[in-house]
């Protein structure tokens, strides 16, 4: 009994992670993201409103089948994914109703179109990539945070007197300094005036980009590039793994055949000689 639900279990969930189905959902995916801006346009919402909710509505409710098939072919396991309780919460959020307390999670409904990177395979590696890489990267941010910091505090000891707006405090400084690390404006918006009242400031900002820029953020890309290769090999090992496993188990199928053949045809063998025999 057990085995014949293991079964159906697997046929159903074999039918809903087919490569159909997911085109599918995917499909339904994009289009809801098309409808969910839509509803942001009054123009749009007063002349197609009702079809729109319609589409909405039916959607919706493929995904609500589709999580409950999911559901119901993996049992508890299901839960025991990231992905699919993630998919399971975006689902969730959309049933909320609009008169409700909890009306404001509805704004959230667009957070559907994420499931586009539990669908995708290429999207959910690069975000698995990511969240592998943040133990790096917390590392690199408390080092930039460190370096902000004690750059904010010169600046502002430097230049809060005169330039106040940019550099009157600590978190005034730092935001700048924000700004000039990401290179907007840096020069003629901010360095310059700076420098018609302070001639070397250039030598405190240059370093500080050299620094911050070209260095801090190069160790972002090489840790995020490194959690990548790390992801892309440890997913080609799983699969040579499974690859030696299912060629182990054919081998010992065909060995435990090859020895009841052998059995059979000494049996028969047996047989064909006490018939001899007895002629």
């Amino acid at each position: 009994m057990q085995s014949a639900q293991a079964s159906w279990r697997q046929q159903l969930a074999a039918f809903v992670e087919s490569p159909g189905i997911e085109k599918f959902i995917i499909g339904l995916i994009l289009i809801n993201a098309v409808t969910l801006g839509m509803e942001t346009s009054d123009a749009i919402m007063s002349r197609y409103g009702t079809i729109i909710r319609t589409i909405d509505g039916l959607i919706i409710s493929v995904f609500v089948i589709e999580i409950g098939l999911r559901i119901t072919a993996h049992g508890r396991a299901f839960f025991k994914d990231p992905w699919s309780v993630f998919d399971f919460t975006v689902v969730a959020i959309a049933l909320v109703p609009a008169s409700s307390q909890f009306s404001v999670l509805r704004t959230l409904r667009v957070l559907r179109v994420l499931r586009l990177l539990t669908m995708v395979p290429q999207m959910r590696r690069v975000v698995g990539a990511l969240l592998s890489a943040i133990p790096g990267l917390s590392t690199i941010i408390m080092v930039l945070l460190l370096i902000f910091y004690v750059f904010a505090v010169i600046a502002t000891n430097l230049f809060g007197d005169q330039y106040a707006d940019w550099f009157g405090s600590i978190g005034s400084s730092m935001y700048t300094l924000f700004q000039v690390m990401t290179l907007e404006s840096w020069s003629m918006g901010i360095v310059r005036p700076l420098m018609q009242t302070h001639p070397y400031a250039w030598t405190f900002f240059v370093p500080f980009i050299l620094i911050a820029t070209f260095t801090i953020l190069n160790l972002f890309i090489a840790i995020i590039v490194n959690a990548m290769q790390t992801q892309a090999e440890l997913e080609a090992s799983k699969t040579i793994a499974s690859v030696e496993t299912a060629t182990g188990e054919l081998e010992h199928e065909l060995h435990a055949g090859l020895e009841r053949l052998e059995l059979e045809l000494v049996a028969m063998r047996r047989l064909m000689e006490k018939s001899a025999g007895r002629n």
